[in-house]
């Protein structure tokens, strides 16, 4: 295999093969497991193909089609002939014999944003508990293999492995549903998935184990999540502020820890090392939530990172700005760790008996 052919194979694997494993487990009524093994099966059929009739045009599609037709093969060698076979057939028989599948069948208008909305419900299921939720989210729409979701949590491969079957079966035992939840349960489960999300960010912003102060893959896996919970879900304000808040507070990731990895505070960080890039698109996610007029927690806390992404210098810093917003944050979400963080505006603001105040309240 040509080093071209093994980069489009791998960036396929990574950026499709959420995509396509959505699909399957929808096609597959809800088997994680089967729809996992069938497009491990792709996978390598792809690596004897195509070095051999060329890279497809749409490599999704073909590892698609490819990993529909392995599940069929699985399924009638395990002579599990129900339904599940017959829609898999009624898929493939729609495809020509011969021809490469066609390049809507990954069309992002098509059932696959819908599938991988489903997927993503799924994984954030309130009847798994949270750390397979969050696992479950790594494994299937994160792109990560068993033992990278396992390197994630600092465990070994066969704990991830067990807690990952526990949580398949758990949502075949208990007939999780496959679908987006009815209008009346979303607002509820949405904010299950958004925690799930930005509980991968933190644990990769500042790591609870090992010995480095970051995570940088599993920042880059939540963002990367972040995003695609927006694009599925555009009118959600609370989504758009948690991709904000993502994006900002990254956005100053290299200049957080020194050339020992030890940690440097805000106010002596390099701010010309600060991502200006990833701040403009934090700042149009805020935007954009802004106008839809419905402000939550995530849209506060993602307004204080914009606040200290505009200052040129630590003493330049809005801090009565700051101030109000966790004020209204705190009003919101009355926790110890919020009302430390509005007594320490409140100080720099330069109402220290304010925030001493707030802290006698915590205490």
């Amino acid at each position: 295999m040509t080093p071209e052919t093994a980069a489009t194979l791998a960036r396929a694997v990574h950026e499709d093969g959420p995509r396509v494993l959505a699909t399957l487990i929808r096609h597959l009524g809800g088997d994680f497991q089967l729809a996992e093994d069938a497009l491990q099966d792709a996978y390598a059929a792809a690596v004897t193909a195509w070095p051999r009739d060329g890279v497809p045009t749409v490599p999704a599609a073909w590892l698609t089609t490819a990993a529909r037709r392995r599940a069929i093969d699985r399924l009638r060698q395990a002579r599990s002939l129900d339904a599940r076979i017959e829609t898999l057939a009624a898929a493939a028989a729609r495809e020509a014999p011969g021809h490469e599948p066609p390049t809507d069948a990954m069309d992002e208008t098509s059932t696959l944003t819908d599938d991988r909305l489903r997927l993503l419900f799924t994984c954030c299921h309130p009847a798994l508990s949270l750390p397979s939720r969050v696992a479950l989210t790594l494994k299937s729409l994160g792109g990560l293999t068993t033992a990278q979701t396992a390197q994630a949590f600092l465990v070994s491969e066969a704990a991830m492995y067990q807690r990952l079957v526990r949580a398949k079966r758990k949502i075949a035992a208990a007939g999780i549903p496959y679908r987006v939840p009815p209008d009346e349960l979303l607002p509820e489960r949405l904010a299950g998935v958004q925690l799930v999300i930005y509980l991968i960010f933190t644990e990769g912003h500042t790591a609870s184990e090992g010995e480095r102060l970051t995570r940088p893959d599993l920042c880059q896996e939540s963002i990367r999540l972040g995003r695609l919970l927006a694009r599925l879900m555009p009118d959600d304000a609370e989504t758009l502020g948690l991709l904000a808040l993502l994006e900002l507070t990254d956005a100053r990731h290299d200049a957080r820890t020194g050339p020992a990895g030890e940690a440097i505070d805000l106010e002596h960080q390099d701010r010309s090392r600060w991502d200006h890039a990833r701040i403009e698109a934090g700042r149009a996610a805020l935007a954009r939530a802004a106008r839809l007029g419905q402000p939550g927690p995530y849209q506060l806390k993602a307004a204080v990172a914009e606040t200290h992404a505009r200052a040129t210098s630590f003493a330049a810093t809005d801090w009565d700005r700051i101030g109000r917003l966790y004020a209204e944050l705190h009003r919101r979400e009355p926790t110890p760790v919020v009302a430390v963080s509005l007594a320490v505006a409140a100080g720099f603001a330069g109402e220290p008996l304010t925030g001493l105040r707030v802290l006698d309240a915590v205490e």
